[in-house]
């Protein structure tokens, strides 16, 4: 499965905003260029397509590329391809209905993920959920729901963890508080299969999980939960962050920085991979 339209569009336009910047030319350089031999260019077309506000067409590419003085012919299969590829219905789509419309800009970058890194404090992060444990979590974060809105929100959240069994799934790096083990969400039978499957999950070379132990005391921990989003290129990493009712997408290079080192301080206050695996296991029995 490839990268959806929006995340297409993303690449397309950032591509072409550093090809622009690399032939060391202003947007009226450009819109001056093509005027010539084109015509319907403006400036605030060239900007809405760099800013993935506006499609391009493949034909538009290829003058642009042109106007960039771009000869390798496997950037403009690239990027034409790019532009000509239709919107992708599949299971993105499907499932959008189902969840909250802020985390709708979240389904799409997921789906084209290939890396992510999430520290949690509460909850198992949704991409490694059972199906029981969501809906314990679901079910007991909105009581009101009738049941069969909390099994399509199940399915929902489960579907979207097929991008793990991609033929090249992203690499998968969680990082949970200890706290989180010893929190019973639904039933004994619901975590202990829950934490098994964490346990199990390690088995994939793509997924990584660390516990971050009591003893850590005040640390990046102290500031919540967070995840960082790595696209295909040559999009930059983006931030996520969520709390009851609102999400917040952090896009800010200087900031998603932070989060990145944030993260790389907890990996190192976290145990290991193994030690963090065998105190999963261990939690495990302790819902027996």
């Amino acid at each position: 499965m490839g990268p959806n339209s929006a995340v297409r569009r993303w690449q397309l336009g950032e591509t072409l905003r550093q090809l622009r910047e690399q032939a060391g030319l202003k947007h009226d350089d450009v819109i001056a260029e093509l005027q010539k031999t084109y015509g319907k260019w403006s400036r605030p077309k060239l900007s809405r397509i760099e800013n993935r506000e506006q499609g391009v067409k493949p034909r538009e590419v290829e003058q642009l590329l042109d106007a960039y003085q771009v000869t390798d012919p496997e950037m403009h299969q690239w990027l034409t391809g790019l532009a000509a590829t239709p919107r992708e219905n599949g299971w993105v789509t499907d499932i959008r209905k189902y969840v909250p419309e802020q985390f709708h800009k979240f389904l799409d970058w997921e789906s084209a993920l290939t890396g992510y890194r999430e520290f949690q404090t509460l909850l198992v992060p949704g991409l490694l959920q059972t199906a029981d444990y969501a809906r314990a979590v679901i079910t007991g974060v909105n009581p009101n729901l009738t049941e069969e809105e909390i099994e399509r929100r199940v399915l929902a959240r489960t579907s979207r963890q097929q991008i793990l069994r991609r033929a090249k799934p992203p690499q998968l790096h969680v990082i949970l508080d200890s706290g989180l083990l010893e929190r019973p969400v639904g039933t004994v039978r619901t975590m202990r299969e829950q934490l098994r499957s964490l346990a199990e999950a390690t088995e994939s070379r793509n997924i990584t999980i660390q516990i971050l132990p009591k003893t850590t005391g005040a640390s990046p921990a102290l500031e919540g939960p967070f995840s960082i989003l790595t696209l295909p290129d040559p999009i930059p990493d983006i931030g996520y962050t969520e709390c009851p009712g609102n999400t917040a997408y952090v896009e800010n290079r200087d900031e998603v920085r932070e989060l990145t080192l944030r993260f790389g301080m907890l990996t190192e206050q976290s145990l290991p991979r193994d030690a963090s695996v065998d105190a999963i296991t261990e939690a495990a029995k302790e819902y027996d």
